[in-house]
């Protein structure tokens, strides 16, 4: 993969990543953090998807790199969701 293909991979990761945290309504950060939630959120909405046998739905190919935009932002939602109500319960801790 080249530069340029990872830079666009990882802009596309961040939007995932974002788009997923806005769903979620909760923030774990700026760009590099929705950069990761986004890779996150694939990983996760991949392994969700094949546990429950459905289709990818919306895939893009980056030099031979496939990216599942739909089960990105699924999966970054239920990160998102996962890490706040973590960090919501340490808050309330005595």
């Amino acid at each position: 993969m080249t530069l340029g293909g990872f830079i666009v991979l990882l802009i596309i990761a961040a939007i995932c990543g974002s788009i997923g945290q806005a769903l979620a309504g909760y923030s774990l950060g700026g760009c590099l953090v929705s950069i990761v939630v986004g890779f996150i959120g694939a990983l996760i909405g991949e392994w969700l998807a094949g546990k429950l046998a459905l289709p990818t739905l919306f895939v893009v190919h980056i030099q031979g790199k496939d990216f599942p935009i739909i089960w990105s932002i699924i999966g970054a939602v239920i990160f998102t969701l996962i890490i706040g109500l973590i960090r919501k319960g340490s808050r309330d801790a005595p």
